[in-house]
């Protein structure tokens, strides 16, 4: 087959990714806009809140203030930590401070993993008390009636796994970079995975599920060896027929201000687990990068298809990024998205070569299976290492008033 005609049969796959991408981006708004004219459910369960912390992420103090003033019934938060040591430790207890009759415990973790953090969070879940738990990271930042609406879906017995979108920020030429290429490639890939039929995603900006469908399928410990955990938390609960939906809430999250070379780590680090964890789709994914095929039709000669393709990434990405996140670069810079592609396709190569991925201070080598073995640490993130094994006992550092 002639190469032109190659390059245009790619590029009228990346197109139809790029409707399907659209589309997708589309029905969430609808969606969303339908919801939120709804009144939140009154009488809604009650929820424990895991929280795992590691290091100082920016915003921190303010992010978890925001999960002290939820607008919720019956709620709890434990934060779990792996020592006093961490930098992050202060700012727990300003936290306490600030909230004394709130109900907030900060929990020393012990539980030792191959994934630190899935460590942390069967700590917490031992400690939790309510039957449905809310899993998000440390610097997800939440309007009062987060969880109302986060808890809302699973009214719905069938359903068994609500996750949220999230809105990214940063101050550093890297960072906002970044969280261009989140917004406007990440997001819509993302929601058009219900639609090819992907039914196991999760995002761990925010998870929500009953304690009960998750001890099922074998509690935290089935994740523990994972470097995927929300990927492996929504696969265990949707393998027993329950599906995951997306709450219409988005959550706000600042990335630590990265040079870049702890962009491309990160976003290597995505693109190797993605790799081990769903390899046909990661063998697929050139497929998707439409300003890569744009420029190969542009260099054969092929410029309809070139314009066609370009115009289609600028518009998925700009509707993605900026209606749904309201994240204004998406709609400046919107000309220029389909020049994403090329930095995606270089990770997409990158993450072929090698087995490794940092992840907070700490380098991992991935096994094919997804699961990850530590092979070392950074200076820093030694200081917090307690030992080995999985010892049961967990020390509570503080309990507030219980409701």
């Amino acid at each position: 087959m002639p190469l032109d005609w190659t390059i245009l049969i790619a590029a009228s796959i990346a197109l139809a990714y790029q409707a399907a991408s659209l589309l997708a981006s589309i029905l969430f708004a609808e969606k969303r806009r339908v919801r939120y004219g709804r009144t939140p459910l009154s009488s809604l369960p009650p929820v424990s809140v895991l929280k795992p912390v590691r290091g100082l992420d920016d915003n921190l103090l303010e992010a978890l203030r925001s999960h002290m003033r939820q607008d919720y019934p019956e709620y709890e938060v434990l934060i779990g930590i792996h020592s006093r040591e961490d930098p992050a430790w202060p700012v727990l207890e300003q936290l306490q401070r600030e909230f004394p009759d709130r109900p907030l415990r900060i929990v020393l973790s012990t539980t030792q993993a191959e994934n630190a953090k899935v460590g942390v969070l069967i700590d917490l879940a031992r400690l939790a008390r309510h039957p449905v738990w809310l899993m998000s990271d440390a610097d997800i930042q939440a309007e009062p009636d987060y969880l109302r609406r986060v808890t809302a879906p699973l009214d719905d017995e069938r359903t068994g796994l609500v996750t949220c979108l999230y809105r990214p920020s940063a101050s550093s030429l890297a960072g906002r970079f970044e969280a261009l290429v989140i917004a406007t490639d990440f997001i819509p890939s993302t929601l058009v995975a219900p639609i090819v039929g992907v039914r196991e995603f999760g995002l761990g900006s925010t998870i929500c599920f009953r304690a009960k469908d998750l001890q099922a399928a074998g509690g935290f410990e089935r994740l523990a060896a994972y470097i995927a955990d929300d990927y492996q938390l929504a696969k265990a609960i949707t393998s027993s027929g329950k599906r995951a939906t997306f709450s219409e809430v988005v959550g706000d999250t600042t990335l630590s201000d990265p040079g870049w070379r702890d962009v491309w780590r990160h976003q290597m680090r995505w693109a190797r687990t993605i790799r081990v964890s769903r390899l046909d789709g990661f063998a697929g994914l050139p497929v998707t990068h439409a300003g890569l095929w744009a420029l190969l039709c542009a260099a054969t000669g092929q410029w309809p298809m070139a314009l066609t393709l370009w115009l289609a990434r600028c518009a998925a990405g700009a509707f993605a990024g900026f209606v749904i996140l309201r994240h204004w670069p998406a709609l400046l810079l919107a000309p220029l998205l389909p020049l994403c592609d090329l930095w995606g396709f270089a990770l997409w190569c990158g993450a072929w070569l090698g087995r490794t991925a940092w992840w907070r201070g700490r380098l991992y080598r991935l096994e094919a299976d997804g699961r990850i073995r530590l092979i070392g640490e950074q200076s820093l993130a030694a200081k917090n290492r307690n030992g080995v094994g999985m010892p049961e006992k967990v020390e509570e550092h503080a309990q507030g008033r219980q409701r």
